[in-house]
């Protein structure tokens, strides 16, 4: 899967990750650059097609789709993290009505344009879905559970051509981690080593110093091969939906 001559579509495309992907993706010669924000956005290059797209928002995923002309490459990523406890489910569900069922929402309803391509999915997670940040638990159980839907949609659009990534990301000095006193990657290099990732046909992209150490032993341990085992299911007994 190569960038160039491609659409993508990005959500959370206005600041952060999200902006640095949509300067990635052209600058690697995408022909079609849908950038979703929840607010208008503007840019130079004629490339960019702004999209209203809060994801929780059925309607304007709906009202999305409908502009979007053909679609090779989706990136969910689109994302909230705040500081909580657990102590209000409010905060909970919040978190997993963006990063797990926006990430749902945003697939299902871009799937048909995805199949027709034989493209690419590809899903921010985080290194919180390996090991939950305890001043984060909320976001924590969210990209958990949105990693848990990367796989399962990896192995259930397989037969349709379509591939699944998902982003293991560390710190990165966006908005979400400005108060945090750590070592963060630039929105940057995390936007080139994503793309990198994707054009290399990686499941799991480590775009990061503090996620990249983990990439080989991941890729070769044990809950990689259980999740290829249980991939093989469906091939052994299709299952009928």
């Amino acid at each position: 899967m190569r960038i160039a001559d491609k659409a993508v579509l990005i959500t959370g495309a206005n600041r952060g990750i999200g902006k640095a992907l949509v300067e990635e993706a052209l600058r690697r010669g995408a022909k079609r650059v849908y950038a979703g924000t929840r607010q208008p956005l503007t840019h130079l290059d004629g490339r960019v097609t702004p999209l209203i797209l809060d994801v929780t928002n059925m309607a304007q995923i709906q009202a999305a789709v409908e502009r979007v002309e053909s679609l090779d490459i989706l990136i969910n990523n689109a994302g909230v993290a705040l500081y909580d406890d657990l102590s209000d489910l409010a905060a909970l569900e919040r978190h997993l009505a963006v990063n797990l069922f926006g990430t749902y929402g945003v697939t299902q309803a871009f799937l048909p344009l995805l199949t027709r391509s034989q493209g690419a999915v590809v899903n921010a997670i985080s290194l919180s879905a390996f090991a939950a940040v305890p001043v984060l638990p909320a976001y924590s159980i969210s990209k958990a559970a949105a990693f848990s839907l990367s796989q399962s949609l990896r192995a259930l659009l397989a037969g349709r051509g379509v591939r699944v990534h998902a982003v293991m990301t560390g710190p990165v000095d966006t908005d979400m981690t400005r108060s945090l006193d750590i070592p963060k990657a630039s929105p940057e290099s995390v936007a080139r080593a994503i793309l990198d990732g994707v054009e290399k046909g990686e499941e799991e992209i480590f775009p990061d110093a503090m996620s990249e150490p983990l990439a080989e032993s991941w890729r070769i341990g044990t809950a990689k091969a259980l999740e290829r085992q249980n991939a093989a299911l469906l091939e052994a007994q299709p299952v009928k939906f």
